[in-house]
């Protein structure tokens, strides 16, 4: 299956080493493809983009780049099987939160992943977002709160 990364790990050193080292290695080792967009853009023109002075030129190529990487992550989710989302945090990340709610507008599974322990649902009847939430239940997926449970999951969804 081709599935989609979506998450905010790729912000911070800690969250690149477990996307980079756990997560997209494992969805590979389990014979699927993952879909990284974290790499569908040119790393080196993003640093070269971030790089730039502060001012009217960063702001304008960062506006262009924005375009590329948005049109990039939507043709990906286009071209998934499923979405594997990555729901930690205090809330989860408005972008991923974006990506399944596009991901279930066309049909897609989504699997949201959520490790972290901190409370974060709007009420005891949720886990996270109740409309992220809703989003990825009627999508034919679920959350689950383990890496390990990974293989499982996905057999599960392949299945229905």
């Amino acid at each position: 299956m081709r599935i989609y990364l979506a998450g905010p790990l790729g912000f911070s050193e800690a969250g690149r080493a477990f996307h980079e080292g756990v997560i997209k290695p494992g969805i590979e080792a389990l014979g699927h493809i993952a879909l990284d967009p974290w790499t569908l853009n040119d790393p080196a023109e993003i640093a070269a983009v971030a790089g730039l002075p502060y001012g009217p030129e960063k702001r304008d190529r960062w506006r262009e780049l924005n375009t590329a990487i948005g049109r990039s992550n939507t043709e990906a989710i286009d071209t998934c099987d499923i979405v594997f989302a990555v729901l930690d945090g205090t809330d989860v990340d408005s972008g991923t939160a974006a990506e399944i709610g596009y991901a279930y507008a066309r049909g897609k599974r989504i699997l949201g992943y959520r490790g972290d322990f901190r409370l974060s649902a709007d009420n005891e009847g949720s886990t996270v977002n109740l409309q992220v939430e809703y989003f990825i239940d009627r999508s034919g997926g679920f959350i689950i709160s383990s890496i390990e449970a990974l293989n499982e999951a996905l057999r599960a969804l392949s299945a229905r």
